[in-house]
């Protein structure tokens, strides 16, 4: 049966432009979402921008707009970059709208109603030289719970604990620096300990059906801070404030986090107003929908504790499930501006950088775990090169020109015997990728990818259709090798449909053969005419990813300082010219001259097989077909870092030609395979585009 789910993405905040780490979340849901209606299952997928606050106010006021105006901008410059990474919502929204006042009031009333919401005086921090309360986010201190310093005032990016910013250890005002004072002030509070019972139960998936509302270190999280007990949540803020009043309480405004994840339910509500959805269908307590909720873990707390008890309580159903992402380190560190990694989305792509190429790179590692993804560079760069143009793209490249030259475009009319057993192994990988797309086990999908891929190059390369082509005799065996080639490119094209989709798209019109659903693309496109074939994509230029590097270094920042030149010691006696050169480079290796390296014969192979070597944990034994320079055989001490030899049939390498062959227990080895790396696992084949002929001289 199909199934009907309602999807939203954690709103981002309306105070600047989308980087890098924001999109890991909205392309994990976007994959997610893609994928659910590649299974047939009707999804709506909304969000909006988070428009309330202090921060807001303050930030408008500085550049002398009025909060809506400032929004206004943001939000029109958030659209337009979630529209060129494909990020497709049905409705994206403000949570500064009608809709969102009428249903955070709404809640409010019937959990006030309901007898969930107390009334108290407190003490609340005041910054005595601004002469205003300070919101939790602009008071910083050591946390109370961990000790970890430079703490926000609601809760710890370190340990995830939640608390009051009186709780702070040595707080401080972000606004002035002056040290907050205590003033008292009438404050309104959710009794979240009401719920536990509710919460508890939800935790367990009795509201679900039995689904887990979340990975199980998640829930597991959620739990701690049951058991540490649950603490009123303080919902209300004083003026000035830019959010919504509180119903009869004036002077007091709802703070934005609880009208916050409102905007998903008023985005749903301005969805449903000008479509034929209907509001009740998807959040009714008996509702038979579901509601799946993509978000960082750093708000794991409001999702999992306060937002099922607020919309139980107001008689709305709780949500399913949670999704949770971790954050984004840049070549393996914290996003940094004086570093040029704290890289805007619009920086991305102003450096020429493909949008899907994000995407794939991203959807490679993430999992149903929330752990942090690295964006390292230059395995993006490689990565990308390999498996999407290497691999993928390849195979189109390679066989749709001979299709066309010789069979005026149309496919053969079946498969080879050893095709059909072939694509049985393929459709066998293929199988469960539906159900690992809805698990989240994104990166599972690109390793089935790249073995299915490697499988396809590796069946083209041992054919070697080019050589085919000079043979008429062969024609036949030539059409049924390159049509098997494209029916294959095409089932690879549907599993990466949720991940590329407008480059898929691409490939379904040059197929002539649309991809609706993961079953679709399962068809042999037997007796099939195709079109023309156009490139797909390109490489990626490792001068487009130093530009973005550069663009996005803080213009700011103080330069380093420079030491002063050190004057040169005058030599007590006339030196030569090669005396007086370096004899190491920076890294200590040896200096040498044009001559030596000359003596380098290096060439390009392409790898016709490879295989384990019986008796050794260490070496591949490779077959390169070198051009003029005949076969060569070469072992190759990579098998840590390539577990599984046949994925490497078809790649083009680099080996020195005229390394003495070394006789080895094994066999003869006929030259040595270059790659980089520091040994062991951490070693990687230097590759060549697909135009380099085997035994082309690399200069």
């Amino acid at each position: 049966m199909s199934r009907r789910l309602l999807v939203t993405n954690a709103l981002p905040y309306a105070n600047g432009p989308l980087h890098l780490g924001h999109l890991l979340g909205y392309i994990q849901a976007d994959i997610w979402v893609r994928a659910q209606r590649m299974q047939g299952n009707e999804t709506v997928y909304v969000c909006a921008d988070d428009a309330h606050g202090t921060p807001i106010m303050l930030a408008a006021e500085k550049a002398g707009l009025s909060p809506e105006t400032y929004i206004e901008g943001v939000r029109v410059g958030h659209e337009a970059d979630f529209a060129a990474f494909h990020v497709a919502f049905d409705h994206y929204h403000s949570t500064h709208s009608e809709e969102n006042r009428a249903l955070a009031s709404l809640i409010y009333t019937r959990l006030r109603d309901g007898g969930y919401i107390a009334r108290r005086d407190i003490q609340q921090l005041f910054d005595p030289e601004k002469e205003m309360f300070l919101p939790d986010r602009y008071i910083k201190g050591t946390c109370p719970n961990c000790k970890t310093p430079d703490q926000y005032g609601d809760n710890c990016e370190n340990c995830g604990a939640t608390y009051a910013p009186t709780d702070l250890i040595d707080p401080k005002s972000v606004m002035s620096g002056a040290t907050p004072v205590l003033r008292d002030s009438e404050h309104y509070f959710f009794e979240l300990g009401k719920f536990e019972p509710l919460l508890r139960d939800w935790f367990a998936g009795k509201l679900t059906g039995g689904q887990p509302v979340a990975n199980s270190g998640v829930v597991a999280k959620l739990r701690e801070w049951l058991d540490g007990g649950l603490k009123d949540w303080d919902i209300s803020r004083d003026a000035p404030y830019f959010g919504f009043p509180i119903p009869d309480a004036p002077g007091k405004y709802f703070y934005v986090w609880l009208d916050a994840p409102v905007g998903y339910l008023a985005s749903f509500k301005a969805l449903c107003d000008r479509t034929d959805l209907k509001f009740e269908d998807f959040l009714a307590p008996d509702s038979h929908a579901e509601m799946h909720h993509f978000i960082g873990k750093d708000i794991i707390n409001f999702h999992g504790l306060f937002w099922p008890a607020m919309l139980h309580g107001a008689d709305f159903r709780t949500p399913t499930a949670l999704h949770v992402n971790g954050y984004l380190t840049v070549n393996g560190a914290k996003m940094s501006k004086s570093r040029g990694t704290f890289i805007k989305a619009r920086t991305y792509l102003d450096a020429g950088l493909h949008p899907e190429f994000l995407r794939y790179y991203f959807a490679s590692m993430l999992s149903d775990t929330p752990v942090d993804v690295d964006l390292d560079l230059k395995a993006f760069e490689e990565r990308v090169n390999s498996h999407l143009v290497g691999k993928w793209v390849n195979i189109a490249s390679r066989t749709a020109g001979f299709v066309h030259k010789y069979f005026e475009g149309r496919l053969a009319p079946d498969f080879s015997h050893e095709e059909q057993e072939l694509w049985r192994e393929l459709l066998a990988l293929y199988g469960d990728v539906p159900a690992l797309y809805s698990s989240g086990e994104f990166a599972e999908v690109a390793r089935r990818f790249v073995t299915m891929a490697d499988m396809v190059n590796g069946y083209i390369a041992a054919k070697a259709p080019w050589a085919m082509a000079k043979d008429e005799s062969l024609r036949g065996e030539l059409h049924q090798v390159c049509s098997f080639a494209l029916a294959s490119f095409r089932l690879l094209s549907g599993l990466l449909k949720p991940v590329l989709p407008a480059t898929v798209e691409a490939a379904e019109q040059f197929l002539a053969a649309p991809i609706g659903g993961f079953d679709d693309a399962r068809a042999e496109l037997h007796n099939h005419s195709i079109n023309a074939f156009e490139p797909l994509l390109g490489r990626i230029d490792p001068k487009q990813v130093v530009a973005m590097v550069e663009m996005s270094k803080d213009s700011l920042a103080p330069a380093e300082p420079k030491p002063a030149p050190k004057k040169a010691k005058e030599p007590s006696k006339p030196m030569s010219e090669a005396s007086t050169a370096p004899t190491t480079a920076t890294d200590g290796a040896a200096i040498i001259g044009i001559d030596d390296f000359a003596k380098l014969d290096l060439r390009i192979g392409k790898v016709t097989a490879c295989e384990f070597v019986d008796g050794s944990d260490k070496l591949l034994r490779f077959e390169l077909d070198a051009g003029p320079l005949g076969t060569r055989q070469i072992f190759s001490g990579i098998r840590a870092a390539y577990g599984e030899p046949q994925q490497l049939v078809g790649r083009n390498v680099v080996f020195i030609a005229n390394l003495a062959p070394r006789k080895m227990r094994f066999g003869l080895s006929e030259g040595m395979i270059l790659s980089a790396g520091d040994g062991g696992s951490d070693l990687f084949l230097l590759d060549a585009d697909q135009g380099a002929k085997p035994g082309a001289t690399v200069r």
